[in-house]
């Protein structure tokens, strides 16, 4: 039988790490990549054997999990974030997927659970993601935000849900907005981008009108509203932090 890794990076990620790591107890090998958590994540990591590994940088969500990625020896790489959690029947299906591959990549279907509700619509879900792969045949993209797994060819598909407890409160959701619009005009800047208080309210709006119409948010009740907002919020501010960033340079 193939062997099988995991890969988690963390920092203050106790609210779930524990149903995550339950989840994987079949594993070969779990390799946690903390970047200084100031709560319980590393006792709970070590409850379930995993191999712990700190760092006192921080380079971006895509560098870090690649970090993580060669901390791992194993023929098949399984990357988690440690607020998602494998159902019973997505462990096992993938056990039967690496032991009879079919390809080097697989998606996994993520249903997204946001301050209490698992969002079916506003462009959450099916929200397919490559996440197992043969060692070697992928890595994460550079970036500093929203990093995307890289390789050569498609993914297949498996069908079972990848649960992702993204939110659990409106202070999550703001404190990621915040978090993610300031990584994301930073990253922007590096390429050079431009901004201005018109387009950043012109892309909050489409982001709003993408998220609650096109992507029918409306379906997802009141949390469909709510996440329309954020998505606004988080794009608006990204694009304000990105023009004051470029007028600060150019002073």
């Amino acid at each position: 039988m193939p062997t099988l890794g995991i890969a988690i990076i963390t920092k203050n990620a106790a609210a779930h790490l524990d149903a995550c790591l339950t989840a994987v107890t079949w594993a070969n090998r779990v390799v946690v990549l903390d970047s200084g958590s100031s709560d319980n994540t590393l006792d709970i990591a070590r409850q379930y054997g995993a191999a712990i590994h700190q760092t006192a940088d921080w380079p971006g969500f895509g560098p870090q999990k690649n970090r993580c990625l060669d901390l791992l020896d194993t023929d098949w790489i399984l990357a988690l974030d440690a607020d998602e959690v494998l159902t019973p029947e997505l462990a096992e299906e993938i056990r039967a997927a690496i032991a009879n591959p079919q390809a080097d990549v697989y998606a996994l279907p993520r249903l997204s659970n946001y301050c209490g509700r698992w969002m079916r619509h506003s462009g959450w879900y099916p929200d397919f993601v490559p996440r197992l792969f043969k060692r070697g045949s992928a890595r994460y993209s550079d970036d500093l935000v929203h990093e995307r797994l890289t390789f050569t060819g498609s993914a297949a598909r498996l069908k079972h849900e990848l649960l992702h407890y993204s939110f659990d409160d409106l202070d999550q959701v703001l404190a990621k907005v915040n978090s993610y619009s300031s990584a994301g005009a930073r990253q922007r800047q590096q390429r050079e981008q431009r901004a201005s208080l018109g387009k950043a309210i012109v892309s909050g709006l489409v982001a709003f009108f993408r998220t609650y119409v096109l992507r029918r948010g409306f379906l997802d009740g009141r949390e469909g509203f709510i996440l329309a907002v954020s998505n606004a919020e988080g794009t608006y501010y990204r694009h304000l932090k990105l023009m004051y960033l470029n007028e600060r340079t150019q002073a």
